[in-house]
């Protein structure tokens, strides 16, 4: 790997206080195990629990209803995990998934490896087998003998941190860690599993924690290389959504450079799209903008902030590789040089903020005379009269009555949901526009939009597609709990990014179709609101009265789906690494 590391914690520290700066002290002896865990998330700022109750998980879960815990139970544990993601970034908290043994922990498991990607603050709380009991073909077993503990139960790669409570007086040790991992910046996703009979077991243990960080600075040192290389040649700035809280700063440096700025699809918005310094989203349905000019105008370096540059961003395209290299911001030190291991990298293990209020100090004014930039187009389209709704004039009608008109979130499902979406929205300002890149898994929006409108307490949209939406939508949660979201349904009655990239593949005759559904009778069965949607000149209305309900509003839309969707850039990923139809000599 060709990457330069420049030193980058200073030698004074930064420091932010605890999440709860009050001390805690649990010492009352009326508590028990699972008092005492709740009362303690209380105290580092939880307010919200979602999740499915069980036998297992009884008295925990009774501990939680008791408690100052908003407690929402869902249809399903992934539902719960998912929406517990999105209300961590619409609430900027922590937030509890509680699950029962077993099925209870497997089912939550891409909802939280969904958490973990995103970088949400999730802990999960679980029950686990008395330890008399297991391997003796319990219930639902949760032990070593049923499920792997080195992964679930352990710190790795879905768990920050992870441990099966034996007694209480682990509880000082799990106090201090939770409070530890939920100050860092960035992510963190716990599970903390406790023994059904321990549960309810009194705890003396005296639970404290009250500490602080420090904040990941740049030095001296990593500051002047970087002015001294982006002060050499015009540079460019890719964006993404780890530098979300930056998005002033970035403006500023771009505004006093002339440097271009490009983002990664979940990047939308830190960077006002219509800004005349903006060319375009990269990698997975983004713009040709980019790619224009990487071309004709290739900066000779690229300033990268809180991005991977993974697949979905870059699709590890070599035109996207400056001539000078990166200098790449992250606070992972994990993350600079990995997508492109051959190019010269310099690594800056910092906050994204607190690197450009440095760096700005030695960019005081903007140049005389900028680059003419590329910008990203969109082909205008008219209204049609007959016929079906095509996927373009909805992104439209929903730029127009929602991104342009409230402060609604909107949430993008896996699929031509996310494609149109991100390729054809355009954002102002951070936190509007939320997607899943890494695990990208379907369900996410199509759940995770109860969560961003409860932690929001506002209002949250997700487009998704049908074959998501039959999956796992909790419209039901919505209505138990008067949560106002709104699912926006491109119905076209197949799995269709997998119909049209099977074909671009050259794979025929694989079956993606979807029996016909009527979402709104679906969703006015469980007590919600909903409109059908069969021409193009219906959009508008239907999408003011979905933004004025205040019951969960399911908008059902007659999808055409002809129309391909702006996913080549993944089709010829896919190709380059196999994925193709093998044509074979024929006998």
């Amino acid at each position: 790997m060709n990457t330069t590391t420049v030193t980058t914690t200073s030698g004074s520290s930064i420091f932010s206080p605890p999440i709860n700066s009050k001390l805690t002290d649990l010492t009352s002896t009326e508590l028990t195990v699972g008092e005492t865990v709740v009362k303690m998330l209380e105290d580092m700022g939880v307010e919200s629990a979602f999740g499915v109750s069980g036998g297992g998980i009884g008295p925990l879960w009774a501990s939680l209803n008791r408690s100052n815990i908003q407690v929402l139970h869902f249809r399903h544990e992934s539902g719960a995990a998912f929406a517990a993601c999105e209300a961590h970034f619409a609430s900027d908290r922590p937030v509890v998934v509680f699950v029962t043994t077993g099925p209870g922990i497997t089912n939550a498991l891409t909802g939280l490896l969904a958490a973990r990607g995103e970088g949400a603050k999730v802990i999960l709380l679980s029950a686990a087998t008395a330890s008399g009991n297991r391997g003796r073909w319990a219930c639902q077993e949760t032990s070593a003998h049923t499920l792997p503990i080195s992964g679930i139960f352990t710190p790795g790669a879905l768990f920050n941190y992870a441990t099966i409570v034996e007694t209480g007086d682990e509880i000082p040790e799990i106090s201090r860690r939770l409070a530890q991992g939920l100050s860092q910046p960035g992510g963190f996703v716990a599970h903390i599993s406790i023994p059904t009979p321990i549960q309810t077991k009194p705890c003396t243990a005296r639970s404290q924690f009250g500490f602080t960080r420090a904040m990941s600075v740049p030095s001296e040192e990593a500051i002047a290389e970087s002015v001294r290389l982006l002060s050499q040649e015009p540079f460019a700035i890719w964006v993404g959504f780890g530098a979300r809280e930056a998005a002033a700063e970035i403006r500023q440096l771009a505004e006093r450079t002339g440097a271009a700025v490009m983002c990664s699809p979940r990047g939308k918005g830190i960077f006002p799209e219509n800004h005349p310094q903006f060319i375009g989203v990269t990698g997975f349905s983004g713009h040709t903008s980019v790619l224009t000019y990487m071309q004709s105008q290739r900066p000779q370096r690229i300033l990268v902030l809180g991005t991977r540059l993974g697949e979905p961003t870059s699709f590890w395209n070599p035109l996207m590789i400056p001539s000078g290299g990166f200098i790449h911001v992250d606070i992972d030190p994990e993350v600079p040089g990995v997508a492109y291991p051959s190019v010269p990298t310099v690594a800056i293990q910092s906050e994204v903020k607190a690197f450009l209020k440095s760096l700005l100090a030695y960019f005081p004014q903007r140049p005389g005379n900028s680059p003419i930039l590329p910008n990203p187009e969109l082909q205008e389209v008219s209204l049609h009269t007959d016929g079906l709704v095509r996927p373009e004039v909805l992104m439209d009608a929903i730029q127009k009555i929602i991104v342009e008109n409230s402060d609604a979130v909107i949430l993008a499902e896996a699929g031509n949901s996310f494609a149109w979406a991100t390729n054809r929205l355009r954002f102002t300002q951070p936190g509007r526009y939320r997607i899943s890149t890494g695990v990208g898994a379907m369900g996410h929006a199509v759940t995770g939009v109860v969560g961003a409108t409860w932690g929001g307490n506002g209002k949250a949209i997700a487009i998704v597609g049908d074959g998501a939406m039959l999956m796992n939508s909790e419209v039901s949660t919505a209505v138990k709990f008067n949560i106002p979201a709104v699912w926006i349904v491109l119905n076209d009655g197949r799995y269709n990014m997998c119909h049209q990239g099977m074909n671009l593949q050259g794979f025929s005759g694989v079956d993606t179709e979807i029996p016909s559904t009527n979402f709104v009778k679906l969703a006015q069965s469980m007590g919600a609101d909903g409109i059908r949607v069969s021409t193009e000149s219906e959009l508008e209305a239907a999408l003011t009265k979905a933004l004025a309900a205040t019951v969960p509003f399911v908008v059902d839309i007659n999808l055409d789906p002809t129309q391909p969707a702006p996913i080549g850039g993944r089709i010829r990923s896919l190709i380059q690494q196999g994925a193709i139809e093998s044509k074979g000599e024929q006998s």
